[in-house]
């Protein structure tokens, strides 16, 4: 390892670090842990101490990217509960069916009209980027006990199933811009790889990695340690396969992990645990490796971003772009929600709650690192506008999370006092309510 390579090594470790000791009382703040990660990745990156750029960089930074987000997607996956979409189950497809169509739509012909620096499919790409939400950048808003749970659900359900469903037209807008690395597939090359090949590969490494665990967990065959640490050799496997016969390893891992759960569901229940005497069943902890580890790649993911991707973007601010990132995180998040809850029977302070905590973040910033690493033209000019956007919206929701969550809260606790049979508590009680994992609601 290159001198300057260990003092950047050294810097992660120490923001990591320092992050982990006060994280409990981060928690209870309004710095959450992307903005913190995101501030300290500006200071070590070429706009600070110069220890990280994507000039010398562009490989690791690259892979830990893609990593965190096959990871998160595989566990987003597999923690999802179909009893969920028994209760409020119009708020997540109105959003995922109506709203990010239009998001998409939206986001593209607003980056036409004000970025003309960006040509050919560039703007739509740009829509397509900055399109899915991540909970994880305003986790007070979203999980807040308070909040009606069909919100919370529904905001829930969105996050953890639209950052998959943009993948495909995202792969194939980017094998239309020449000179990228899909290109020589072509579009149709790729929607057979995307489409095709990716999820089956994951359908079958899930399928194969959750009949195999349930079998050996019910014959006490595998260990407490190994059993956690099964699944991220399902995610890395399928990924790892999709990626090497030229599909999408976002995609594979993704539907890995539906596959890997219910396959586990399916199979024999669990035995006694090992060391209890009353025949008490194991705790089942499969996933909490994967968790883990996806959460720590993921606040890694924001460092990098602030330091090869927000850095460099701020000495090249200019007013189309942050106008850009103003009305992409306000205007073309909230007009494509009221569209979607139209004639729902939510009221405006659910609908724009709702609008309001669309927040960007690590699917946004993981597919603009991969735009800019291809380095074509507009690449640059791409993840500019991306990473202006994903910042201003970790600060702005980080922010006003807490803050709106109580009001919010306040104001349906007093309007169901009201009317009991408010929409918003349709799906009070939702059971064993975890969409996505624990560690992205802390």
């Amino acid at each position: 390892m290159s001198g300057s390579g260990g003092w950047a090594v050294a810097a992660v470790a120490a923001v990591t670090g320092g992050y982990a000791l006060v994280s409990r009382c981060a928690a209870a703040s309004f710095v959450s842990a992307p903005m913190a990660f995101t501030a300290a990745g500006v200071l070590i990156g070429p706009a600070g101490l110069g220890l990280l750029d994507l000039e010398h960089d562009a490989g690791p930074v690259l892979a830990l990217a893609e990593a965190a987000l096959a990871l998160v997607l595989f566990t987003d996956a597999a923690t999802v509960r179909s009893e969920e979409f028994r209760n409020g189950w119009f708020l997540p497809v109105r959003l995922l069916v109506v709203g990010l169509p239009l998001t998409i739509v939206g986001g593209g012909l607003l980056a036409w009209a004000l970025l003309p620096g960006l040509t050919g499919w560039e703007p739509a790409l740009v829509g397509v980027i900055l399109a899915p939400t991540d909970a994880s950048v305003s986790k007070a808003a979203v999980f807040a006990p308070r909040i009606p749970a069909v919100v919370r659900h529904g905001l829930n359900a969105e996050c953890g199933l639209n950052e998959c469903l943009v993948l495909p037209v995202f792969a194939v807008l980017l094998a239309a811009l020449p000179g990228t690395s899909a290109a020589h597939q072509g579009v149709s090359g790729i929607l057979r790889h995307v489409l095709l090949l990716s999820p089956l590969l994951g359908l079958v490494t899930g399928g194969l990695g959750g009949v195999l665990l349930s079998r050996s967990r019910a014959a006490g065959r595998v260990t407490h340690d190994w059993r956690s640490i099964l699944p991220l050799a399902v995610a890395a496997g399928a990924g790892a396969l999709a990626a090497a016969m030229g599909g999408s390893a976002f995609v594979a891992a993704w539907v890995a992990g539906f596959a890997f759960a219910a396959a586990l569901g399916a199979g024999p229940p669990p035995g006694p645990a090992p060391d209890a005497e009353d025949g008490t069943l194991e705790k089942d902890d499969t996933l909490e490796a994967v968790e883990h580890l996806a959460a720590l790649l993921a606040s890694l993911s924001f460092l990098v971003f602030g330091a090869v991707l927000l850095g460099p973007a701020l000495t090249h601010l200019d007013r189309h772009v942050l106008a850009y990132a103003v009305l992409s995180l306000t205007v073309v998040r909230a007009l494509p929600t009221a569209l979607a809850l139209a004639g729902s029977g939510l009221r405006p302070a659910t609908v724009a709650y709702t609008a309001w905590f669309g927040s960007r973040g690590l699917p946004s910033l993981a597919l603009g690192l991969v735009v800019v690493a291809e380095e074509v033209p507009g690449a640059r000019s791409s993840g500019t506008v991306v990473a202006v956007t994903v910042s201003l919206g970790v600060l702005l929701h980080g922010l006003s999370s807490v803050p709106l969550a109580g009001r919010y809260g306040r104001w349906y606790e007093s309007a169901v006092a009201r009317r009991p049979s408010l929409r918003e508590s349709v799906a009070g009680g939702l059971p064993g309510e975890r969409l996505l994992p624990e560690w992205r609601r802390r």
